[in-house]
This record gives C-alpha cells, sequence and structure tokens, in this order.
C-alpha cells in the first residue's frame, strides 16, 4: 500500500523524537501539536519536550539502567538525548537539564527542519488509513481524542494520578544553613542540603499529614491511584513516620563540609542529619531550584506554609508551586506489537506515556522505535523489533503483546514501568554481584546494538537526509 503522509500527533519527548527519526531517514513528516490553542493541566509552556515534573532523565552511568537506557538512544542519534547532554546541569551522578533551554531548542531545530511541517491544531481524530501516524499524545491526551481512542481500541484507558515538584528561587534559600554536598562525597557537590534536626522533622512531617490538599478539579476522587514511582511528599508522610527518611529525605552519605576536617569519618556519621530534603539545579546558574521528591498535592498556600519550615527555606519565593494531574496511558500488552504498531492497524503507531512506559529516557526510545518504523512503513519495508537484550527492547517487550507474563495473567493490572534491569533476559553465565552484573547487561547490550544498528542503517537509502544537531 502507498501512504499519502506521515503525521506525529503530540510534540512531547516521545513525539519530537519520532518527528526527527522519520525526517532524518528522508520522509517528510507532519508534527501536531494542540498547545497553545488546547492547554494541559501540567504544561507551562508552548515548546516542545516541555519537562512537566523533574528535570532529570536519571542515573547518567550505563551500568545503571536509565543510564544504559540513555546511551543506547546516543547510539542511534536520538535528538532528544543529544538536546539534554548539551543542557545538562550539575546533579551528581544523573542527566539533569536545564528546561527551558531544552525545550526552546528542541522546539528550535525541528520547525527549521526541511522535512518537519508543524501544525499547531488540535486534533480530535485519528487520522484515515492511507496515513501513517504516531500517536504521542502522552498522558495529558486531549478529552476529545482520548475519547476517539477508547472507541478504536474497545477498552478503556488506565490512569493514575502524577504530580509536580514546586521550583524555587536560588537566592531566596538561607546558605548560613544549607550546605552543598553528593551523596558519599562522589563528584563535585551537585545538591544543596537542608539538613533537618528530628524534632523539626517531626513537626515538618504533621504538617505534611494535616496540610489542606487541593482540589482535583472534574477528576473522581474515588480513582486517585497514585503512580508508585512518584508518589506526592504528603502521601509518603502518612505511610510511616520514617518512610520519608529512607526515600527522598534520607540522609546517608551526606555531611556538612562546613565542619571542616575537626571529625573523622566515623564521628561524623553521628553528627549526621536525622533527615535531609535536597534542591537540584534547574540551570546552571543555580537561579532557579528543584525540590527533589516533593511532588505534591497541597493547596499553593498551605506548600509555602509547610515547605517554608524547611531549614534554609524559611524565606524561600516560590517560581512554581507542585500540581498534581491525571495520567491517562493504554493497556498495551492487549493493543501493541513489539514494532509499537496497533494490532487492529498497522499504520498506526503508539510511542512515549501513553503506552504505559514511565520516565523521560523511556517516552524518547518509544518515539525512537516508532519513528524508524513509522520510516520504514512509508519505504515499504520490513519494520524493526529492539533485541531482547538491550533495555529499550526490553521495554518494548513489557508494554506490547510479547510480554508474556501479562498475557498469561490477565487479573493484573497493566502500570506503567521504567527501565529497569529486572525487564532484561538472564545472562548466560549468572553473577551474584550486582555491579558487576548491572555492568555485564550494560555491555552486552551495547554489543548487539552495534550489530542490530547495522540492520538499520542498511534498511534506509544511503542518500537519506541526515541533519547535525547543533
Amino acid at each position: 500500500m502507498i501512504y499519502k503522509e506521515v503525521i506525529v500527533i503530540g510534540a512531547g519527548l516521545a513525539g519530537c523524537e519520532a518527528a526527527w527519526q522519520i525526517a532524518n531517514s528522508g520522509v517528510a513528516v507532519k508534527l501536531i501539536e494542540m498547545r497553545p490553542l488546547q492547554r494541559t493541566p501540567a504544561h507551562h509552556t508552548n515548546e516542545f519536550g516541555e519537562l512537566v515534573c523533574s528535570n532529570s532523565f536519571g542515573a547518567l552511568s550505563p551500568d545503571r539502567a536509565a543510564g544504559l537506557l540513555q546511551e543506547e538512544l546516543r547510539t542511534f542519534n536520538s535528538l532528544v538525548i543529544k538536546t539534554a547532554d548539551h543542557f545538562s546541569v550539575p546533579a551528581g551522578g544523573a542527566l539533569a537539564v536545564d528546561r527551558s533551554k531544552f525545550s526552546k531548542s528542541l522546539t528550535q531545530t525541528l520547525s527549521t527542519h526541511p522535512l518537519i511541517e508543524i501544525k499547531r491544531i488540535e486534533q480530535i481524530n485519528l487520522p484515515d488509513q492511507e496515513t501513517i501516524t504516531v500517536l504521542a499524545t502522552g498522558p495529558l491526551t486531549s478529552d476529545e481524542l482520548a475519547t476517539r481512542i477508547k472507541k478504536f481500541t474497545g477498552i478503556n484507558s488506565c490512569h493514575f494520578f502524577d504530580a509536580a515538584s514546586p521550583i524555587i528561587y536560588g537566592d531566596t534559600v538561607n546558605h548560613e544553613i544549607v550546605f552543598k554536598a553528593s551523596r558519599y562525597d562522589k563528584g563535585d557537590p551537585a545538591y544543596l542540603n537542608c539538613p533537618m534536626h528530628k524534632s523539626s522533622y517531626i513537626n515538618f512531617r504533621n504538617e505534611l499529614i494535616e496540610g489542606g490538599q487541593a482540589s482535583l478539579k472534574d477528576f473522581e476522587k474515588e480513582s486517585a491511584n497514585f503512580f508508585e514511582g512518584c508518589l506526592p511528599i504528603e502521601e509518603l508522610a502518612r505511610r510511616g513516620i520514617d518512610t520519608m527518611r529512607y526515600g527522598p529525605l534520607k540522609s546517608i552519605g551526606l555531611w556538612n563540609q562546613k565542619w571542616g576536617d575537626l571529625f573523622d569519618k566515623e564521628n561524623r556519621l553521628k553528627k549526621r542529619p536525622h533527615a535531609i530534603v535536597q534542591l537540584r539545579k534547574e540551570d546552571l546558574e543555580g537561579k532557579l531550584l528543584n525540590m527533589v521528591g516533593f511532588q505534591t498535592n497541597l493547596k499553593w498556600s498551605e506548600q509555602k506554609r509547610i515547605f517554608r519550615m524547611i531549614p534554609g527555606l524559611e524565606k524561600a519565593e516560590f517560581v512554581r508551586f507542585g500540581v498534581m494531574h491525571r495520567n491517562t496511558f493504554l493497556e498495551s500488552p492487549k493493543l501493541l506489537l513489539p514494532t509499537l504498531q496497533f494490532l487492529k492497524r498497522e499504520n498506526l503507531f503508539a510511542a512515549g506515556q501513553i503506552t504505559g512506559t514511565e520516565g523521560y529516557a523511556a517516552a524518547t526510545a518509544g518515539g525512537l522505535l516508532a519513528g524508524l518504523n513509522a520510516s520504514l512503513l512509508a519505504k515499504n519495508k520490513s519494520l524493526v523489533t529492539f533485541p531482547n537484550e538491550s533495555m529499550i527492547g526490553s521495554l518494548m517487550n513489557f508494554i506490547s503483546n510479547k510480554n508474556e507474563i501479562m498475557s498469561q495473567q490477565k487479573k493484573n493490572k497493566f502500570q506503567p514501568m521504567p527501565a529497569s534491569f529486572g525487564l532484561v533476559p538472564e545472562l548466560t553465565n549468572r553473577i551474584k554481584d550486582k555491579k558487576l552484573r548491572y555492568k555485564a547487561y550494560q555491555d552486552r547490550s551495547l554489543q548487539v546494538l552495534k550489530e542490530f544498528k547495522k540492520v538499520i542503517d542498511s534498511s534506509f537509502e544511503k542518500d537519506h537526509l541526515l541533519v547535525d544537531i547543533k
């Protein structure tokens, strides 16, 4: 069949990556984005690839699951990851970005690509059968389009409630109290740390639990399921007196360098704060700071009051308060092939968080695969799936009908999944040491992807357009 065009719906991370991969293979693509015509509860700008929650893509080292996923994406000329690398900010062992410069750069790169046409409209219908389409509308798909998708799939969408952390002005932090340090003194001190004594921690926890909650607007309160990987800080507080201390407020491995060398390490451990709130740079200069792990649904007035109880943040001024919003995703194992095609329609692909992957790099990976396969379909060539041994392949298997566990245990509810070594096949020779095992996963993945990339490259014409990322 000859298709008349290729379109990508949604200019989030998955949509940006898909459009880039399609255009960079020599196929013209139309990228549709509903903002600013249609707003969402979480976005604040009109830029492509806006990061609405954290500004972090996760661990940077390839022997960590998120880091390996990033490295795999670099192998395939990922626009999103290369842009993240270019606008990275210090974040210890994580890849974090200046989110404003990052999204503006993505918008500029895609808007000036000779084979990408940008359309700022709301797509309310699925395109016709003659159009290759990548559905990358993300967890905040517009109501009308979501209704059409439900009708097409015959399955009600799943959902959970997600939340974003507040951002504060860096110059409103009390540096007499707050200190710079990275956990276990690894690398340059990339975080600002607000130390808490036991009494202040207990008072803070009590206020979080009793704090006034923002309404869920038109959302159904009885269905307010939280995503376990991104719980509101007040929900963590409710789960136990020490839950926060073993989560985002853990103080293990952090020592105040202002104490100098008066104490040896053993005594420093005894002087460790009861809990620590960490602040991560949103930009290189540190003008804006993200409250790490402080996703919240507290009322804005309550956020200001309660978060100013944190030592060092007594006079903090907020650039953006935390918000909570409803995320929708598909029951993908019943709907998608490992190529990310819908079982019911070969020229319709899904990519990104709407498929049930969790995390920025995972969304990008879906966009990459959907973009590559949309290009191959447009060229009437065989589609591809990533090797099982790769993190990309493992993730795509999990969200597709190749997910044998889901197909065998249909009573289990499908839930979003981040990159995890628990998804990849076991090694031929089992390695007990976790660090060595993860390193072996890394080596195996990058090796098989070298051969796989040759297959991808040979699938496209030698003279296809390649645009360098500046």
